[in-house]
């Protein structure tokens, strides 16, 4: 094949773009939601008469309903359909949406908010699974690079429309807007979504493999935060939550290799080396990188005094240098390999987390706002590619199936590293406090949330030495991704054109 034929086949054709804005259409309003609803809790619980640890579980609810629902579903877009259960899961967040926006009570949200999870579970898999097969191997960098928009920004913007909303709106508008963004997502995929064919054997159920693999994730999940709000993993509710997920996971990979390819999710995928590498780097890139997200925001906020709109703002810069690592990594992966970027994008995050490592009270938010750019760009250079390079071997009938897998991967890696950050800053932060004999209240984030103003001009200092403690361990934990980066897939652009051809024509 010529030269100008592998040229045109390796283009994002128009077709593919088309159907990443659509998927990023109906992603974009639950990574905003997430960020929203942990801004608002405030406000729930005020205007809803409830304790704040009853109003936590608007967030717990919906991450249960998330874990409980992304095994099944790459069983169910094998057996129905890629675009019916977009469709579905789209739909059934913005139904979800609307009740929470209804809700007379803080049990009636909290049931409302499990249903926008049930719907929200099944996106971000779906999504994945969607791009990857519109796009194929040799394309898919790039088109991984449109799904990484909303997944990179919302964490940035999030908290600045919550902010907004709460500031000068009422709490159900937190919940509204998502309406109209799921009937124009619902609309945009009914008439360009391809449809994904199901697979033409019905594969049955694995009822079983689904009750222990949606049960452990439900396990590992709930006491992973029960470990944020008590500040650490000693207390025995902690434990013995985590403990179950952990056996009931051993369990299900048992069951898994017993069942082969009719499990719920098949366990040998993990034999293939670039999924394998891939999985474990997209588990530490959520370990790490997420848990730095939460510091962020609670830093400006707490140590600094923001506001959420302030400290929304303050974090912009962030999301522009992960759109810029976006655009040029993407084209990058797919040119000489995931193996070459991700390296550059974690030393790139290295050196954005190093500044925030010394912070204190008066740091320059100028200084910060650079470092945070330098950050968001190894961000963006990080996460989509190796999300790209686990997908690059598999065929094409396995994608479905790994969609579900890396998305809990994902999840699961997300709120460890909460979790482990959340209690390395809170146990500092007690002990600064005992060492000078001063009381301190709550556990977890209400430890430091619940500080009155008077207060945190007081230990501000003390704060701020304790949030550049948990920033070091955020360090530690980016810097381990280098090892499977190591094992991500490296080629030379002229070795991957010639291997264009016949790869992408077998998609």
């Amino acid at each position: 094949m010529g030269p100008s034929t592998d040229h045109a086949s390796d283009k994002l054709d128009r077709n593919v773009i088309v159907t990443g804005l659509v998927v990023v259409a109906g992603m974009i309003m639950v990574v905003l939601d997430t960020t929203i609803v942990n801004v608002a809790l405030d406000s729930l619980s005020t205007d809803l008469s409830a304790s704040l640890s009853t109003t936590q579980w608007v967030v717990t609810g919906y991450l249960l309903a998330v874990a409980i629902v992304i095994p099944i579903s790459g069983w169910a877009m094998d057996r129905f359909g890629q675009k019916p259960i977009w469709i579905t899961a789209v739909s059934l967040f913005a139904l979800g949406s609307a009740l929470c926006a209804a809700s007379w009570s803080i049990e009636s949200l909290i049931l409302f908010r499990v249903v926008q999870g049930l719907g929200g579970g099944m996106l971000l898999p779906g999504g994945q699974a969607i791009i990857t097969k519109a796009a194929g191997p040799q394309r898919l960098g790039r088109a991984m690079a449109i799904l990484g928009v909303p997944m990179l920004l919302g964490p940035v913007f999030g908290p600045v429309l919550g902010g907004l909303l709460v500031e000068y709106t009422s709490w159900h508008w937190i919940f509204i807007v998502n309406v109209p963004v799921g009937i124009l997502a619902v609309s945009l995929a009914v008439w360009k979504l391809p449809h994904g064919d199901a697979l033409p054997e019905r594969r049955r159920l694995d009822l079983l493999g689904l009750i222990l693999l949606s049960g452990s994730l439900v396990c590992l999940l709930y006491g992973l935060s029960r470990a944020s709000s008590h500040g650490g993993f000693t207390h025995w509710t902690v434990l013995g939550w985590l403990l179950a997920g952990i056996v009931g996971l051993a369990l299900y990979t048992w069951h898994s290799l017993r069942w082969g390819s009719e499990s719920i999710i098949d366990v040998r995928l993990l034999t293939d080396r670039l999924f394998a590498s891939g999985s474990v780097a997209v588990f530490l890139v959520a370990l790490g990188m997420f848990g730095g997200m939460l510091l962020l925001p609670l830093y400006y906020q707490t140590a600094r005094g923001e506001g959420a709109l302030v400290a929304g703002l303050l974090l912009a810069p962030q999301g522009l240098g992960a759109i810029t690592a976006i655009v040029i990594g993407g084209r990058l992966t797919d040119r000489i390999g995931a193996g070459y970027v991700v390296p550059v994008g974690v030393v790139l995050a290295l050196l954005g987390t190093l500044p925030f490592t010394h912070v204190g009270v008066d740091t320059s938010y100028v200084w910060l706002s650079v470092a945070l750019f330098v950050r968001g760009m190894g961000l963006g250079a990080v996460m989509m590619p190796t999300m790209a390079a686990a997908y690059m071997n598999l065929p094409k009938d396995s994608v479905t199936r790994a969609a579900p897998t890396l998305s809990a991967i994902q999840q699961v890696g997300a709120s460890l590293g909460s979790a482990v950050v959340v209690t390395v800053l809170t146990q500092h932060f007690a002990r600064q406090l005992a060492d000078r004999e001063i009381a301190s209240a709550g556990s977890g984030t209400d430890q430091i949330s619940s500080l009155p103003p008077d207060a945190v001009r007081v230990v501000g200092p003390l704060l701020a030495d304790s949030f550049g403690y948990a920033f070091w361990v955020t360090f530690a934990l980016t810097a381990v991704i280098i090892v499977p980066a190591l094992f991500l897939p490296r080629h030379r652009a002229r070795d991957r054109d010639a291997d264009a051809a016949p790869t992408v024509a077998g998609i």
